[in-house]
């Protein structure tokens, strides 16, 4: 695996599916004015957001400075596992909101220990950057699942109607 290209892409792609979630929020200013609609807008940028900004990091240490990326890794899943999981306790009894954001967070939570104890991914016979981005794919599976949910139900605004 050419680490470096793989967060090249994965970054890049990562960037484009924020933008494409705010276009699709513009288009949805009652998304906005409610509190609760609001926080999950947020969730899902931030689904997208933390692992554009991990694949730079990633990108910026390499395997050369593992350092650079293992602290980022750590400190963004924080957020990200912190953020997810104040959004699972407001869920609404929609089991597969409720299972896709445990998912999420135990993947940051996943993402943080191995950025942390790096020695861990030999255990699957994996450098540890390796693995970051196997979570990280994960972590956007579930972020578009969310996106999917969200679009399909949710947060349609005729759904009231």
């Amino acid at each position: 695996m050419n680490v470096s290209t793989f967060y090249a892409l994965f970054s890049t792609t990562c960037f484009t599916l924020v933008g494409l979630w705010w276009s699709v929020v513009q288009s949805h200013t009652d998304w906005m004015r409610d509190r609760a609609q609001r926080r999950v807008v947020g969730g899902i940028y931030l689904s997208f957001l933390l692992p554009a900004a991990m694949g730079l990091f990633a990108q910026v240490g390499g395997i050369e400075q593992p350092r650079i990326w293992r602290s980022a890794f750590i400190l963004l899943s924080v957020i990200g596992c912190a953020c997810t999981l104040r959004l699972l306790a407001r869920a609404r009894g929609d089991r597969f909101i409720t299972w896709q954001q445990a998912a999420a967070a135990l993947l940051y939570a996943l993402i943080a220990v191995v950025g942390a104890f790096p020695e861990l991914a030999r255990h699957v016979r994996l450098r540890p950057i390796q693995a970051e981005a196997l979570m990280l794919i994960g972590l956007v599976i579930l972020a578009h699942a969310l996106v999917w949910r969200y679009m399909a139900g949710e947060g349609r605004a005729d759904e009231e109607a």
